[in-house]
Protein backbone atom coordinates (compact mmCIF):
# COMPACT_ATOMS: atom_id res chain seq x y z
CA UNK A 1 0.00 0.00 0.00
CA UNK A 2 1.30 3.43 -0.89
CA UNK A 3 1.78 5.84 1.98
CA UNK A 4 1.32 8.64 -0.54
CA UNK A 5 -2.43 8.08 -0.80
CA UNK A 6 -4.29 10.43 1.48
CA UNK A 7 -8.06 10.38 1.45
CA UNK A 8 -10.15 13.45 2.11
CA UNK A 9 -13.62 11.90 2.48
CA UNK A 10 -15.36 15.08 1.35
CA UNK A 11 -13.51 14.97 -1.98
CA UNK A 12 -13.47 11.20 -2.52
CA UNK A 13 -15.90 9.02 -4.46
CA UNK A 14 -16.02 5.24 -4.33
CA UNK A 15 -17.20 3.72 -7.61
CA UNK A 16 -18.77 0.25 -7.47
CA UNK A 17 -18.77 -0.82 -11.11
CA UNK A 18 -20.74 -3.48 -13.00
CA UNK A 19 -21.52 -5.46 -9.83
CA UNK A 20 -24.72 -6.81 -11.34
CA UNK A 21 -26.22 -10.19 -10.46
CA UNK A 22 -25.34 -12.03 -13.64
CA UNK A 23 -21.86 -10.51 -13.95
CA UNK A 24 -20.97 -11.22 -10.30
CA UNK A 25 -22.10 -14.86 -10.69
CA UNK A 26 -20.09 -15.44 -13.85
CA UNK A 27 -16.88 -13.67 -12.83
CA UNK A 28 -16.52 -14.56 -9.15
CA UNK A 29 -17.64 -18.22 -9.28
CA UNK A 30 -16.56 -19.96 -6.03
CA UNK A 31 -15.50 -16.66 -4.43
CA UNK A 32 -18.86 -14.92 -4.87
CA UNK A 33 -19.86 -14.67 -1.20
CA UNK A 34 -16.40 -13.50 -0.11
CA UNK A 35 -16.25 -11.00 -2.98
CA UNK A 36 -19.60 -9.48 -2.01
CA UNK A 37 -18.63 -9.30 1.68
CA UNK A 38 -15.33 -7.53 0.86
CA UNK A 39 -16.97 -5.10 -1.55
CA UNK A 40 -19.81 -4.39 0.88
CA UNK A 41 -17.27 -3.63 3.62
CA UNK A 42 -15.65 -1.03 1.33
CA UNK A 43 -19.03 0.57 0.59
CA UNK A 44 -20.08 0.58 4.23
CA UNK A 45 -16.84 2.18 5.40
CA UNK A 46 -17.09 4.77 2.63
CA UNK A 47 -20.63 5.60 3.74
CA UNK A 48 -19.62 5.78 7.40
CA UNK A 49 -16.81 8.16 6.42
CA UNK A 50 -19.25 10.29 4.41
CA UNK A 51 -17.59 9.66 1.06
CA UNK A 52 -19.64 9.88 -2.12
CA UNK A 53 -20.69 6.40 -3.31
CA UNK A 54 -21.55 5.96 -6.98
CA UNK A 55 -22.83 2.77 -8.59
CA UNK A 56 -22.15 2.09 -12.25
CA UNK A 57 -24.06 -0.52 -14.24
CA UNK A 58 -24.37 -1.65 -17.84
CA UNK A 59 -27.80 -1.29 -19.38
CA UNK A 60 -29.57 -0.68 -22.67
CA UNK A 61 -32.91 0.45 -24.04
CA UNK A 62 -35.08 -2.15 -25.76
CA UNK A 63 -33.49 -3.01 -29.08
CA UNK A 64 -30.09 -1.66 -27.94
CA UNK A 65 -30.13 1.53 -30.06
CA UNK A 66 -26.97 2.63 -28.21
CA UNK A 67 -24.93 -0.20 -29.73
CA UNK A 68 -23.24 -0.21 -33.12
CA UNK A 69 -22.72 -3.50 -34.91
CA UNK A 70 -19.16 -2.23 -35.51
CA UNK A 71 -18.45 -2.48 -31.79
CA UNK A 72 -16.89 -5.91 -31.40
CA UNK A 73 -17.79 -6.37 -27.74
CA UNK A 74 -21.27 -4.87 -27.50
CA UNK A 75 -22.19 -5.79 -31.08
CA UNK A 76 -22.01 -9.41 -29.94
CA UNK A 77 -24.42 -8.57 -27.11
CA UNK A 78 -26.81 -6.88 -29.54
CA UNK A 79 -26.78 -9.99 -31.74
CA UNK A 80 -27.56 -12.37 -28.87
CA UNK A 81 -30.79 -12.35 -26.82
CA UNK A 82 -29.03 -14.66 -24.35
CA UNK A 83 -26.25 -12.10 -23.78
CA UNK A 84 -28.79 -9.28 -23.53
CA UNK A 85 -30.50 -11.06 -20.62
CA UNK A 86 -27.38 -10.36 -18.53
CA UNK A 87 -28.26 -6.66 -18.61
CA UNK A 88 -32.01 -7.01 -18.04
CA UNK A 89 -33.86 -7.69 -14.78
CA UNK A 90 -33.21 -9.69 -12.69
CA UNK A 91 -29.66 -10.52 -13.87
CA UNK A 92 -28.96 -6.89 -14.74
CA UNK A 93 -29.85 -5.58 -11.29
CA UNK A 94 -27.06 -4.56 -8.94
CA UNK A 95 -26.30 -7.42 -6.55
CA UNK A 96 -28.48 -6.98 -3.43
CA UNK A 97 -25.44 -7.21 -1.17
CA UNK A 98 -23.98 -4.16 -2.94
CA UNK A 99 -27.20 -2.29 -3.67
CA UNK A 100 -27.31 1.50 -3.57
CA UNK A 101 -28.98 3.35 -0.74
CA UNK A 102 -31.77 5.70 -1.76
CA UNK A 103 -29.51 8.77 -1.89
CA UNK A 104 -26.68 7.19 -3.91
CA UNK A 105 -26.18 7.90 -7.60
CA UNK A 106 -26.61 5.07 -10.10
CA UNK A 107 -25.10 5.61 -13.54
CA UNK A 108 -26.12 3.43 -16.47
CA UNK A 109 -23.45 3.11 -19.14
CA UNK A 110 -23.52 1.63 -22.62
CA UNK A 111 -19.77 1.15 -23.11
CA UNK A 112 -16.86 -0.27 -21.12
CA UNK A 113 -15.65 2.88 -19.33
CA UNK A 114 -17.80 4.46 -16.64
CA UNK A 115 -17.09 7.82 -18.30
CA UNK A 116 -18.01 6.96 -21.91
CA UNK A 117 -21.32 8.60 -22.80
CA UNK A 118 -22.37 9.15 -19.16
CA UNK A 119 -22.68 12.17 -16.88
CA UNK A 120 -20.12 10.76 -14.42
CA UNK A 121 -17.58 13.54 -15.05
CA UNK A 122 -20.24 16.21 -14.47
CA UNK A 123 -21.34 14.59 -11.19
CA UNK A 124 -17.74 14.39 -9.98
CA UNK A 125 -17.12 18.06 -10.86
CA UNK A 126 -20.36 19.16 -9.22
CA UNK A 127 -19.33 17.44 -5.99
CA UNK A 128 -15.72 18.70 -6.10
CA UNK A 129 -14.34 15.14 -6.20
CA UNK A 130 -10.58 14.79 -6.73
CA UNK A 131 -9.98 11.17 -5.62
CA UNK A 132 -11.64 8.05 -7.05
CA UNK A 133 -11.59 4.64 -5.39
CA UNK A 134 -12.48 2.01 -7.99
CA UNK A 135 -13.57 -1.60 -7.86
CA UNK A 136 -15.69 -3.87 -10.01
CA UNK A 137 -15.93 -6.41 -12.76
CA UNK A 138 -14.06 -6.93 -14.96
CA UNK A 139 -10.52 -5.90 -14.08
CA UNK A 140 -9.62 -5.84 -17.79
CA UNK A 141 -12.87 -4.08 -18.67
CA UNK A 142 -14.56 -1.34 -16.66
CA UNK A 143 -11.78 -1.06 -14.06
CA UNK A 144 -9.00 -0.68 -16.64
CA UNK A 145 -10.96 1.66 -18.91
CA UNK A 146 -12.22 3.87 -16.10
CA UNK A 147 -8.82 4.00 -14.39
CA UNK A 148 -7.06 5.14 -17.58
CA UNK A 149 -9.66 7.83 -18.26
CA UNK A 150 -9.65 9.03 -14.64
CA UNK A 151 -5.86 9.19 -14.59
CA UNK A 152 -5.79 11.21 -17.81
CA UNK A 153 -8.35 13.59 -16.24
CA UNK A 154 -5.97 14.17 -13.29
CA UNK A 155 -7.99 12.38 -10.64
CA UNK A 156 -6.07 10.73 -7.82
CA UNK A 157 -7.01 7.06 -8.24
CA UNK A 158 -7.00 3.96 -6.05
CA UNK A 159 -8.06 0.43 -7.00
CA UNK A 160 -9.32 -2.13 -4.47
CA UNK A 161 -7.57 -5.22 -5.82
CA UNK A 162 -9.54 -7.90 -4.00
CA UNK A 163 -12.84 -6.32 -5.04
CA UNK A 164 -12.01 -6.78 -8.74
CA UNK A 165 -12.49 -9.94 -10.75
CA UNK A 166 -11.73 -11.18 -14.25
CA UNK A 167 -12.19 -14.41 -16.19
CA UNK A 168 -8.49 -14.27 -17.19
CA UNK A 169 -6.58 -14.75 -13.93
CA UNK A 170 -3.18 -14.04 -15.52
CA UNK A 171 -4.39 -10.78 -17.08
CA UNK A 172 -6.06 -9.80 -13.79
CA UNK A 173 -2.79 -10.29 -11.90
CA UNK A 174 -0.69 -8.55 -14.56
CA UNK A 175 -2.91 -5.47 -14.53
CA UNK A 176 -2.89 -5.24 -10.74
CA UNK A 177 0.85 -5.86 -10.45
CA UNK A 178 2.25 -4.04 -13.49
CA UNK A 179 -0.07 -1.54 -15.16
CA UNK A 180 -2.37 -0.21 -12.45
CA UNK A 181 0.45 0.84 -10.05
CA UNK A 182 1.80 3.18 -12.74
CA UNK A 183 -1.39 5.26 -12.57
CA UNK A 184 -3.05 4.42 -9.26
CA UNK A 185 -2.57 3.18 -5.72
CA UNK A 186 -3.45 -0.51 -5.56
CA UNK A 187 -4.68 -1.71 -2.18
CA UNK A 188 -6.85 -4.37 -0.58
CA UNK A 189 -10.24 -3.83 1.02
CA UNK A 190 -8.58 -4.17 4.44
CA UNK A 191 -5.93 -1.60 3.45
CA UNK A 192 -8.65 0.84 2.39
CA UNK A 193 -10.60 0.40 5.62
CA UNK A 194 -7.42 0.90 7.68
CA UNK A 195 -6.50 3.98 5.64
CA UNK A 196 -9.93 5.50 6.18
CA UNK A 197 -9.70 4.91 9.94
CA UNK A 198 -6.18 6.36 10.30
Amino acid sequence: MSAALQIDPARTAVLSMDCQNGIVSIYTKGDKDDFVVRAASVLNHARASRMTVIHVKVGFRPGLPEVSSRNQLFGAVKASPQHQSLFQEPLGNIHPGLAPTEDEVVITKHRVSAFAGTDLAMILRANDISTLVLFGIATSGVVLSTLLEASDADFRVAVIKDCCADLDADLHEALLAKLFPLRATVLSAADFIQLVHD
